[in-house]
């Protein structure tokens, strides 16, 4: 098949998602795209500038991601295309993605990733978490309007969704652990945040649990990796601030070889978030060797295998305190756990298989 895949905002996830479905799909895969900038004009604008650019030759079928306005897309584009099956992928949404204090939500946001659901003929999601607080929100939402509600719209948008996750590429980190570091190379426990520096990762709990770990006497250190913006959340700072002797890493790492490197040091992997969708750090980390110590919420629980919930997640800030304590006490005990065989099974390979049969399916 032909397919044409349209990204309007090709960087960060989205870039290494499109990538990644390119190099392992069977078909054959056509990208039109936009530069990873101002989303919100993306979502505004990227439709009427990208039907404009349609290639010249009839794909079988069009794939866009949730920043396309795919019900004007299809509107705006010529005749030829009006009958190509279309599919979207949700990475993320505007309806659940959490708006910090001084954020009001633009629910016309929220609505455009509604009548992109239903100007697809099949709607993918990362997560079965992500679809079921999404048509939740949705429903709600619908509920409050004055007239007219939709109420069957939720409905109607589970019944042509399917959840694929998002893809892990391992290569990387396949070549790297060939030549692992020795555990007397490894010293104090080696504690693991790789994720945005923003506000929604909730690094304010992850800095109290590490003045708490301190205060107990344990002896730790820490790579804070993960990408950075414009408004960095205090938390990191003082974190730099506050523990320099621990720090093994500070900021974010550009290069993959590198950023995997450390991956591969660490020894456990912490998350705080208060929103995940998926959580493709978490894995790559998982797949490099580190324990996963994470919220019991979000996609984690749908990530990790249920019989191994009580040994990765945690319910409490005080049972993820207890637990670093624990391990930064014993950190030899911590190396010889492996959940490399978590993430394995979002390789590449496997998932985009299962995307390539969903998108036959649609076609």
């Amino acid at each position: 098949m032909k397919i044409l895949f349209i990204e309007p905002y090709y960087g960060g996830s989205h870039k290494a998602f499109t990538d990644g479905y390119m190099r392992h799909s069977r078909h054959d895969i056509y990208l039109l795209s936009m530069p990873a900038r101002k989303w919100k004009w993306r979502m505004r604008g990227a439709s009427i500038w990208l039907a404009d650019r349609l290639p010249q030759f009839s794909p079988d079928l069009l794939i866009a991601s949730d920043y396309l306005d795919l019900a004007t897309f299809r509107a705006l584009i010529p005749r030829e295309f009006a009958s190509v099956p279309c599919a979207v992928y949700f990475h993320e949404n505007q309806l659940t993605y959490p708006v910090d204090s001084h954020t009001w939500r633009d629910y016309q946001f929220a609505l455009t990733n509604m009548t992109s659901c239903l100007a697809a003929d099949r709607v993918f999601f990362n997560s079965g978490y992500h679809l079921e607080s999404f048509l939740g929100a949705l429903d709600a939402l619908l509920r409050k309007m004055p007239d007219y509600v939709l109420k069957h719209v939720p409905q109607k948008i589970r019944d042509q969704s399917q959840v694929i996750p998002v893809g892990l590429e391992t290569e990387t980190i396949d070549r790297i652990i060939k030549n692992p570091r020795s555990v007397s190379e490894r010293g104090p426990l080696h504690i693991i945040w790789n994720h945005r520096w923003e506000f929604d990762k909730n690094p304010d709990e992850f800095l109290r649990a590490v003045r708490e770990l301190e205060a107990s006497g344990a002896e730790f250190e820490l790579s804070v990796m993960g990408e950075s913006f414009r408004k960095v959340p205090e938390a990191f700072e003082s974190i730099r601030e506050e523990l320099p002797h621990r720090i093994r890493h500070f900021g974010y790492v550009e290069g993959r070889q590198e950023y995997i490197e450390r991956l591969c040091a660490g020894d456990v992997l912490v998350s705080t978030a208060i929103h995940e969708f998926f959580g493709i750090a978490v894995l790559e980390a998982v797949y490099a060797g580190c324990v996963p110590l994470l919220p019991n919420r979000l996609s984690y629980p749908e990530l990790i295998p249920a019989h191994l919930h009580p040994e990765c997640l945690y319910n409490s800030f005080g049972e993820l305190v207890s637990r670093l304590k624990k391990y930064a006490q014993h950190p030899g005990d911590v190396r010889k756990r492996s959940y490399n065989h978590i993430a394995a099974q979002y390789n590449w390979h496997r998932v985009a298989a299962m995307l390539d049969d969903g998108i036959e399916k649609t076609a």
